[in-house]
């Protein structure tokens, strides 16, 4: 069949738009920007990008870039982070009824409209991929990379057994790979070491992942916590515009989490916060 000139420019000219659909973008400043171009919106004729997750630059020497809280000054909004921690041997008690999840606390914050960022381990993927399917579907959440053991990525760790140098890149792709197998969909290169323990080693061995490692500003206390009001006041004491929160979304290990978290989140609302995910944070900090 013979194809007009016109048709064949056509098709060409297709052709190169659907390639640059697939194009990547750089980040820039270490700690502070977030990469150029998130949020804006396409050229006029182009066809708009795939929005991809604003992660940091490399820190100097090549590192994993590290982000704690956005600038402080900034607007009043706040990041509430959810570890999903189950380590890689821990098999044996979730079979004997530990309970690692903590549906009661997903369910709080979809009833008080309150997005946030679950930090998984693969582990606890694999033990609940309906959960994990469940919030890693909804658009209220974003699931980052927590490891697949949630063994430690350096040594003297709160007694963490420790990840090898050499098997640290494998533990984090093979919890990515645990994210796929259950069906999550809004996954985010972001991730955060067990325990919040790294050295500069275990930063150059995951700069190559590509990924921003997220800290925080606010812990809440709430691991092994058995009154409400004491990680609620620990929380509300600490917050700041740009904060960043650590808590837990595993009822054995942090069983008064959602009580806390039906105080906390009307008492900043009060104050004028409002609540965003970790992906915005960094985003809003790269405008800034």
């Amino acid at each position: 069949m013979t194809i007009s000139v016109r048709k064949l420019l056509a098709i060409v000219v297709l052709g190169a738009a659907l390639a640059g659909c697939g194009s990547g973008q750089g980040a820039t400043d270490h700690g502070t920007k977030a990469a150029p171009g998130a949020g804006k919106p396409a050229a006029s004729g182009a066809a708009p990008a795939p929005r991809r997750p604003p992660t940091l630059a490399p820190a100097p020497g090549g590192l994993t870039p590290v982000f704690s809280r956005a600038p402080r000054g900034g607007q009043k909004v706040v990041a509430l982070t959810f570890d999903a921690d189950m380590t890689a041997d821990q098999g044996p008690r979730a079979a004997g009824g530990e309970h690692f999840d903590n549906p009661a606390l997903i369910a709080d914050l979809r009833r008080l409209k309150v997005p946030a960022t679950v930090f998984m381990t693969g582990r606890w993927a694999d033990e609940y991929p309906a959960e994990a399917r469940d919030i890693g579907t909804d658009p209220a959440f974003e699931v980052a990379n927590h490891s697949y053991s949630h063994y430690a990525f350096k040594s003297d760790c709160y007694g963490l057994p420790v990840v090898g140098a050499d098997a640290m890149r494998a533990d984090v792709e093979k919890a990515t790979a645990s994210f796929r197998k259950a069906g999550v969909r809004n996954a985010v290169p972001y991730f955060r070491f067990p325990g919040g323990c790294y050295d500069d080693g275990a930063l150059r061995t995951l700069a190559p992942l590509g990924m921003t490692a997220v800290q925080w500003d606010v812990v809440s206390g709430d691991a092994f916590a058995r009154d409400a009001n004491a990680v609620a006041e620990q929380v509300l004491a600490g917050v700041g515009p740009g904060s960043l929160v650590v808590m837990h979304c595993t009822r054995s290990a942090a069983p008064v989490t959602d009580e806390a978290v039906r105080r906390i989140v009307p008492e900043l609302r009060a104050r004028g916060y409002r609540f965003v995910k970790v992906s915005e944070l960094i985003g809003s900090a790269g405008r800034g």
